[in-house]
């Protein structure tokens, strides 16, 4: 092994090691890793709110035995293989070993980490958006056709990841009409790779269609719920925050564009970066979404920096760039990592609160992050249940309802219960509900808001309140567990009409 891919091989390691210490013994798996780890027991082309590639690793997950270890581990894995594309990438653009370590260090140090401590479509999003860039120069760089189908071969596995590829894809084509690069239109290869990713993608399409496109449904439920307190200016000042340490490479990449000759017919990917933004800050997309345009950036801001700080006294300087996103990382750590238990990380956020780093989607300030609340609680609501699914009849069949999908997936995945299957009528979970059983039992899992009503437990022979999340980090703090025994009316026939209705509210028109 040479000495290049020994530091590369070396920094892929370091990668996995970072992303374990970055979360506290004290936190369990995130509310929406759950759901997506659930989809491994239902495959299939599409889901309500994501497609179908995510269930492929949790099927592996589970093959290798369902062990936190492995939720973490793919998307450190995606992660590192997004440093490997950008090494690679330099060394293809004839970049030295300072560029290659610089940009490594710069992605190891940044927010990508962040996003790769949840197993979530994210990770490997950017992976995709980095491999489809990564082709577009490769082929710029050969004039070779086949990157033209890779490039429709990441487009391909990238929409069946997240749809928001699709905005990669307009960004890009109005990036390439506005550079000599445009004829890159008249190439019927290029229709080649993007007919190759057609194919790729139409499964899901076919899927969406029988459906009648409940991803039409899902976005109107993030545009009314989760997007309204997206604010586009917002979005925009967050962009450089990603990359906070490391702006000085972004910027040189950008500058790189207009003043060195041999990225000229790169400058494509300029104009790609504007038009994409824009078109996120259109409609009111999360920050994150848009990290998937940087990290190809720095494979043209390490090599132009590394040319500027190769003469005279300036290479002096090279240490510096080296020790600035480590600094800035190690810096904001406790601030954006769970790297602390959660009562030590409310005193940081009580010290540093004009940061408004703990604001939820409902816009309101808490003493957590939510994503760090949406990590709590979880192994406390799966142990009420198994307590209370002990006290049910064994030989009569019982029916875990719970009000949301995470805590449906959080029962599934932390249950000691063998077989035990919790529900929900939200997200995906409403087209697994098993209703060919008589039900005799019901296990209610409400959140702390949610009253169960006397009409509820006037179904049933006996009713008893079993416990509730007692974590106060917890964002489910108050979500209660209650058994009720001995139905006396049709159970199956009422959640069958609540199906029924639920499914009604996915139709995408």
């Amino acid at each position: 092994m040479n000495k290049q891919n020994f530091l590369l091989a070396s920094f892929v390691l370091l990668k996995f090691v970072l992303q374990y210490l970055l979360i506290d013994d004290g936190y369990e798996l995130h509310r929406d890793e759950f759901l997506h780890l659930d989809q491994a027991h239902h495959l299939a082309w599409g889901y309500i709110s994501v497609p179908p590639v995510t269930s492929w690793f949790s099927y592996v997950i589970y093959l290798l035995g369902k062990s936190e270890f492995w939720v973490k581990f793919f998307p450190a894995l995606f992660g590192a293989l997004t440093i490997v594309l950008v090494w690679k990438a330099i060394e293809k653009l004839g970049g030295t070993l300072f560029a290659c370590t610089l940009a490594a260090t710069a992605l190891l140090f940044s927010a990508l980490a962040r996003l790769n401590i949840l197993f979530q479509p994210n990770s490997f999003d950017i992976l995709a958006w980095t491999f489809v860039y990564f082709s577009l120069i490769s082929y710029f760089k050969s004039n070779k056709t086949i990157w033209l189908y890779w490039m429709g071969v990441g487009f391909g596995f990238g929409f069946l990841n997240k749809y928001t590829v699709l905005f990669l894809a307009l960004g890009l084509a109005l990036g390439l009409l506005c550079t000599p690069q445009r004829k890159i239109f008249k190439n019927p290869h290029l229709y080649g790779g993007l007919g190759l990713g057609l194919i790729i993608a139409l499964p899901n399409i076919i899927w969406q269609v029988i459906n009648d496109f409940p991803v039409i449904w899902h976005m109107r439920m993030l545009s009314q719920f989760q997007l309204v307190n997206v604010n586009r200016v917002e979005f925009l000042t967050e962009q450089p925050l990603f990359f906070i340490g490391s702006i000085f490479i972004l910027i040189a990449s950008l500058i790189s564009f207009f003043t060195f000759p041999p990225f000229k017919n790169y400058r494509y990917l300029f104009f790609s970066l504007f038009f994409t933004l824009a078109i996120f800050a259109y409609f009111r997309a999360k920050a994150y979404y848009a990290i998937g345009l940087y990290p190809i950036l720095f494979v043209f801001g390490s090599i132009y920096l590394s040319k500027i700080l190769a003469v005279g006294w300036l290479r002096y300087l090279k240490p510096i760039t080296y020790l600035i996103p480590i600094a800035v990382f190690v810096w904001i750590c406790p601030l954006i990592f769970p790297i602390h238990s959660p009562d030590k990380l409310k005193k940081v956020y009580e010290e540093n609160i004009d940061l408004n780093l703990t604001t939820w989607e409902d816009g309101k300030t808490h003493s957590i992050p939510q994503d760090f609340a949406d990590m709590l609680g979880w192994k406390e609501l799966a142990e009420l249940v198994d307590q209370a699914y002990a006290k049910a009849p064994s030989d009569e069949y019982t029916l875990i309802i719970c009000d949301n999908y995470g805590q449906a997936g959080a029962i599934n995945f932390y249950s000691k219960t063998k077989g035990l299957q919790a529900i929900t009528m939200s997200a995906d979970y409403v087209n697994w509900l098993d209703l060919s059983r008589e039900i005799k039992n019901v296990i209610l899992v409400r959140e702390a808001t949610d009253i169960i009503s006397e009409r509820e437990i006037s179904f049933f022979d006996q009713s008893e309140a079993i416990g509730s999340i007692t974590d106060p980090n917890a964002r489910e703090v108050g979500t209660k567990v209650h058994l009720l025994i001995g139905a006396k009316t049709d159970i199956n026939e009422i959640l069958t009409n609540e199906v029924k209705e639920k499914k009604a509210e996915f139709v995408g028109y």
